[in-house]
């Protein structure tokens, strides 16, 4: 007899990111007689919670048949009391999985952007460093399609753009660093996949607190918008976040093409150059040329783009544009200039 559905699809979606992982970074070369090589290794980030610790289990499952090492890390971010501890409890289970190595890393959260946008970049920094600490080729992330269509949601919401409404990418990071193996399965198959395997889940009180935007919106707007619209919502919104993220990626490849065609032998991009390009690839250059200039991307947003554009578009000798991380925008000469300070 084999394993309950829910725990094959859990099982087939990380067999199949494991594979991936292999053909893109090759299995390691036969060692000599008297060494024996390291196989790759791959992280599963894991809070406790169903969806993590559904993901932890069929790594530890799945990567030893593919001569996988699987470890695990879980990050305290110390919002919580007691933090320290659940965090200790998590090691533990992920130990008697099997997994190696396994750890707990504290982090500071910081206040920029928010309290959820704080945490989810020390997460991502603590991660990082796991990840390069233990020379890991993958970091595994638990996110499903529930996850996705409030991402979507969200996304909507800031009207930030074809990009935001594209959601979480499958593989993102440095050199592909974090895969999501669960985008095409939902939160309840992987609370299912706990409970029939006996597997102790931690549910985060900050998931049901309605003080967290993405918590209200999780328990109270997605399931307004399936009372109104009926069943099949979450669905709806993945595909959109696929769809979405198939035209974003070709905008952005056009828009690195042009961008060398906008710019003079000082490396100034030329507003009349600029103008004759579709806006959604011209957005496309500013939002980097915004950047590159010291603006951080997780404050700059469609309205200070939008602002920055109209230098091009709208121009009747307005001034400079402040931007965020201090950032100055002016036409001067027939020239965007963008510098810091």
């Amino acid at each position: 007899m084999g394993p309950h559905p829910a725990v094959a699809a859990i099982r087939l979606a990380v067999r199949r990111v494991l594979h991936d992982i292999l053909t893109e970074y090759g299995r390691p070369p036969a060692p000599p007689s008297h060494e024996r090589s390291p196989s790759p290794l791959v992280l599963v980030a894991c809070s406790g919670g169903a969806d993590s610790m559904a993901l932890a289990s069929a790594l530890a499952f799945e990567a030893p048949k593919l001569g996988i090492r699987a470890g695990g890390v879980t990050v305290d971010h110390g919002l919580q009391s007691e933090s320290d501890a659940r965090a200790a409890e998590v090691v533990q289970r992920l130990r008697e999985l099997g997994l190696d190595p396994v750890e707990s890393t504290a982090v500071t959260v910081g206040r920029g952007g928010g309290p959820e946008a704080a945490a989810r970049d020390a997460r991502y920094a603590a991660l990082d460093a796991a990840a390069e600490r233990h020379a890991a080729c993958a970091v595994l992330l638990g996110h499903t399609r529930d996850d996705q269509a409030e991402t979507v949601l969200l996304g909507l919401a800031r009207g930030s753009g074809i990009r935001s409404l594209s959601g979480m990418a499958a593989v993102s990071g440095a050199d592909g660093r974090y895969r999501r193996p669960f985008l095409g399965l939902d939160r309840q198959t992987a609370r299912k996949a706990c409970m029939v395997q006996s597997l102790p889940v931690w549910d985060d009180p900050h998931n049901t607190d309605p003080a967290y935007t993405r918590s209200r919106l999780r328990h109270e707007g997605l399931p307004a918008l399936e009372k109104a619209l009926g069943k099949g919502v979450v669905e709806a919104l993945a595909r959109t976040a696929q769809l979405s993220r198939d035209d974003a990626d070709a905008l952005d490849t056009w828009a690195r093409q042009a961008e060398p065609t906008v710019r003079d032998t000082a490396g100034l991009l030329v507003c009349a150059r600029l103008h004759t390009l579709p806006s959604a690839v011209r957005r496309r250059i500013l939002r980097r040329a915004v950047i590159e200039a010291g603006a951080p991307a997780g404050s700059l947003f469609a309205r200070h783009v939008e602002e920055v554009d109209k230098l091009i578009t709208g121009w009747h000798g307005q001034g400079a544009i402040n931007l965020p991380g201090k950032v100055v925008a002016w036409r001067q000469g027939g020239r965007l200039v963008i510098r810091q300070g």
